[in-house]
């Protein structure tokens, strides 16, 4: 038996969508649960829901369109919803912080609607449960981080943790073992195919959001993992044609190696970036800022388009403004604005940014752009006052 408990990454800020859906779904449990004995096709068989709930049910044969979400909330017994919660808790947190609420959320219902169609088109017995919903949170978890370590506990002859990666443990044991290979030896009533369409949609939708750019990437994301892939097997191809830069051939073949060594020079590059990522990684979770700050400047040196997570490029600009490296601290500014532009406190940033380009970089255009900016949502008297009084500097 395997049983994951816990995750190597924790969101940056509070996931309240993943915990009110758990509050809501444990509500609704508590309100519709009432298992009771009745009689169908002469055998005495449990129901799980009063009789007012079961409508709510989602009914393959003349289903209706609200069932598609309403059977969702509803569960069979304790350790139904227990197992979907802790694994919506388990995954859910740090895609909700990765999407944001309103992007969580829509994912979590859309989620428990491909699972209903994928459940309908291929069976006929009525269906709930959050499991749908859950597998396309997990799916969606897969794709953003599949390289998060995950620690599971085992236990066979005798009882151990050990560490998975994300991309493994949930594409083999949650995605084909649990619903395709398992269900060959089981014949207990569980909704395989919800399952399948959940974790199908939840992987598709994140893949096609990265690829498309409604949301930002990293180096370690899959949809990044696949186009290195490519590159390596695009590599691998041109290096196969055995050219020999000695032997005098073609123009042609000459392109060819310009080309192989073009690619070789950016797998180096790559490899370099993903390596500064992981130890601004490494040093932020031992709030080493001071050295997270000088190797984000050179991962910027390298590529001045990587962007770090939200609360990672706020901490080392912050940092970079009070090692009084203006230029700096102004870009990583600029670049968590361009990237970040719905944190709840943005104001804070514009009044960091006007004050580093009015008092240390001499660019007063700049700075009335963002401390007038600022000066609209800023709530703190002080802070306002602040805005205000280099506004009022910078215009006379």
């Amino acid at each position: 038996m395997i049983l994951p408990i816990s995750t190597s990454i924790r969101p940056l800020r509070t996931p309240y969508t993943n915990y009110a859906l758990i509050v809501l779904n444990a509500f609704f449990f508590l309100i519709t649960y009432s298992p009771h004995y009745s009689i169908v096709g002469g055998a005495r068989v449990v129901e799980p829901l009063r009789a007012w709930a079961v409508q709510f049910m989602l009914t393959p044969a003349q289903p209706d369109m609200w069932q598609f979400i309403t059977y969702a909330f509803l569960h069979s017994g304790f350790m139904h919803i227990i197992g979907n919660m802790f694994f919506l808790y388990l995954f859910g947190n740090n895609v909700n912080d990765k999407l944001g609420h309103i992007g969580y959320l829509c994912l979590y219902l859309a989620g428990a609607v491909f699972a209903g169609i994928g459940h309908t088109l291929l069976h006929v017995n009525p269906v709930l449960g959050a499991s749908g919903a859950v597998a396309a949170v997990t799916g969606a978890y897969l794709v953003l981080f599949p390289q998060t370590l995950i620690t599971v506990l085992y236990w066979f002859f005798f009882i151990g943790t050990m560490e998975l990666s994300a991309l493994y443990f949930i594409a083999f044991k949650l995605i084909v073992w649990d619903n395709v290979v398992e269900p060959r030896f089981s014949p207990a009533a569980i909704a395989y195919s919800a399952h399948l369409a959940g974790y199908a949609f939840g992987i598709a939708a994140m893949l096609i959001m990265l690829a498309t750019g409604l949301i930002t990437g990293s180096n370690f994301d899959l949809w990044a993992m696949l186009k290195r892939w490519e590159q390596r097997r695009h590599y691998r191809n041109v290096v196969s044609t055995g050219y020999d830069p000695f032997t005098g051939r073609t123009k042609a073949k000459r392109i060819k190696v310009k080309e192989v060594k073009k690619t070789a020079a950016q797998r180096e590059r790559e490899e370099k970036i993903e390596r500064l990522r992981n130890e601004i990684s490494s040093q932020m979770q031992q709030r080493n800022l001071p050295a997270a700050a000088e190797t984000y400047l050179e991962l910027i040196e390298l590529d001045n388009k990587q962007v770090l997570p939200r609360q990672y490029l706020l901490d080392i600009a912050n940092q970079l403004a009070s090692d009084k490296k203006a230029t700096e601290s102004a870009w990583a500014y600029e670049q968590f604005l361009a990237h970040y532009s719905s944190y709840e406190y943005i104001e804070q940033v514009e009044l960091m940014l006007g004050l580093l380009y009015a008092r240390y970089l001499h660019q007063p255009e700049s700075a009335i752009k963002h401390l007038q900016a600022a000066a609209k949502k800023l709530s703190d008297p002080g802070q306002l006052k602040m805005c205000q009084d280099e506004l009022d500097k910078l215009q006379n």
